[in-house]
């Protein structure tokens, strides 16, 4: 009797395990990042001295070089089940550990807040730390050169939107998406967390969405809002415009978003282009620039080359300009080389 009891609690085991899925994905990157005048090049350093009334603790600057050794380590853990009428859900955190690039210093990996979906269809609800409707809209990143995409057409962009994080909590929010052919529509909310005069208040914040695709051509456009907070934050709001095409070797975007943030010296138009061409079977240029004008926008261009070894590992680089409108420092250059591997 107990050998056909402990089969059947296996059977039912292995089932349920059966009936669900989980999947690791990510990337590894690693190589020398060059910034121009690091900022934050100085770090405290604790040292320790000990007195008559005990030890104390003081301080120490220590600068960091220009040229450091930048990483990425990130891991994606998915946990996938489907109900019997083909309702998915999916359950995602990620691990991931990356350089300080103030210090140069490696930093500890981490879990991220936990984000979770459900998906029917053309049908996607996303809730917890969720990437809103900017951060999903098709195009609004383009072609970012270097080894840490370090150059984006949307720099010029101050509005704070929703965003997937990932090495914190995120917002604890809500994103739907629903996609039908050519069209999609999006839509996500949350309520940013503020700190006025020491004490904690929250603004509603969202945003909307809508992408069509004709032929190898595709537009998006998006709206979002965060709410003010009586007298003291006023109302915020972001509208960006994507087009994206492709022409066989040679792939491009536009970008145009207008940005009413709190920094007055902020507010205006942004504006920017991307590009990525294939050279041979093994080798794309990329090529990316923003700027915005307002006053204290944040320009940015430069080149960058992937050379693909096979594998879904690859060697990448960029070189750049950056400066940030009313900056005492001027232009900075930035430039990386590595190795990406995908798994």
């Amino acid at each position: 009797m107990k050998k056909v009891l402990f089969a059947s609690t296996a059977l039912i085991a292995t089932a349920s395990v059966a009936a669900a899925e989980v999947k690791f994905s990510g990337y590894g990157r690693f190589g020398l990042g060059y910034l121009e005048d690091r900022t934050g090049t100085v770090t405290n350093i604790a040292t320790t001295t000990t007195t008559a009334s005990g030890a104390t603790a003081t301080q120490a600057n220590v600068a960091t070089d220009e040229t450091i050794l930048v990483s990425r380590f990130r891991l994606n853990i998915d946990g996938i089940a489907e109900t019997d009428g083909g309702v998915r859900f999916e359950g995602r955190v990620r691990l991931q550990a990356d350089e300080n690039a103030s210090t140069g210093e490696a930093n500890s990996a981490g879990l991220n807040g936990a984000r979770f979906s459900v998906i029917f269809g053309g049908l996607r609800v996303d809730a917890g730390n969720v990437a809103g409707s900017f951060d999903n809209l098709a195009n609004y990143y383009g072609s970012e050169p270097g080894l840490e995409s370090f150059i984006g057409q949307y720099s010029g962009v101050d509005y704070s939107f929703l965003g997937y994080s990932s090495t914190g909590s995120g917002s604890n929010a809500v994103f739907f998406q629903y996609a039908v052919g050519d069209f999609a529509f999006g839509a996500s909310y949350d309520q940013r967390t503020f700190a006025l005069n020491g004490v904690a208040d929250s603004a509603d914040r969202w945003d909307i969405s809508a992408t069509y695709t004709f032929g190898n051509v595709t537009a998006a456009i998006a709206y979002g809002e965060t709410s003010a907070i009586g007298n003291a934050v006023a109302k915020q709001s972001l509208a960006v415009l994507t087009l994206g095409a492709e022409f066989g070797d040679f792939s491009g975007t536009l970008f145009v978003a207008d940005d009413d943030v709190v920094n007055q010296q902020r507010n205006g138009t942004a504006y920017g282009l991307s590009a990525a061409y294939n050279v041979g079977s093994a080798t794309t240029l990329t090529f990316a620039y923003g700027d915005g004008s307002a006053d204290d926008d944040l320009q940015q261009y430069g080149i960058g080359v992937i050379y693909d070894l096979g594998g879904g590992v690859s060697l990448r680089g960029g070189i750049g300009q950056q400066e940030r409108g009313l900056s005492t420092t001027g232009s900075q250059l930035r430039a990386d080389f590595g190795a990406q591997f995908n798994f």
